[in-house]
């Protein structure tokens, strides 16, 4: 070892540009270790909002759409659904939709913004089944309710307005997701007006 004096300048100098030269080695270590928790660009799309376009749909079709990988239904209802939809409100578990089953704009006798254009994800509040759509002999399962939701896996049944019938498995309405009209042909499903 050396007798020579110690130079606590030099060292301090060492030890600070070792310590900044560190630090900075560090950051650029985390950086592509913290955006890898960001979720992928397929997660982002799976959960984006779907623009559907409803000016085709006819009276009495359904028809589907993903999102969020759940299947939304879309059912233009003929008038005469429309008018039949209050006439079974004894028959239902929940009829004027008090449980939080839909946005605040659907909590109406039609769960609807429009009364015409149904928009419900299509998935049993039960187990998560798909229900069959039973346009014309619903009646089977509901005697005076022409048209409506039946799932096969445990017999639940939902009227037009996605309402469930009491004594079936299901506890609650089918779900209404946020959803906004872009204009009269165009729907948005997964995003509310004030959040576009």
């Amino acid at each position: 070892m050396s007798n020579a004096p110690v130079d606590t300048g030099r060292r301090r100098f060492l030890t600070w540009s070792t310590t900044a030269v560190g630090g900075v080695g560090a950051a650029f270590a985390a950086v592509p270790f913290i955006a890898s928790w960001n979720p992928s660009a397929k997660a982002k799309a799976a959960g984006a909002p779907v623009e559907v376009d409803v000016s085709k749909v006819e009276p009495g079709q359904l028809i589907r759409v993903e999102w969020r990988g759940k299947p939304v239904w879309i059912v233009r209802r003929p008038q005469e659904v429309l008018d039949a939809l209050p006439k079974h409100d004894d028959q239902l578990r929940d009829p004027a939709s008090e449980q939080p089953q839909q946005p605040g704009y659907a909590q109406n006798g039609y769960r609807s913004i429009k009364p015409e254009l149904f928009v419900a994800v299509g998935l049993c509040t039960h187990l998560g089944c798909s229900p069959t759509y039973l346009p014309d002999t619903f009646g089977e399962q509901v005697q005076g309710v022409s048209s409506g939701f039946f799932c096969p896996c445990h017999g639940s049944k939902f009227d037009m307005a996605g309402r469930v019938f009491q004594s079936v498995p299901a506890p609650l309405n089918l779900v209404i997701p946020p959803y906004y009209y872009v204009n009269d042909a165009t729907i948005l499903v997964g995003a509310d007006k004030e959040g576009a």
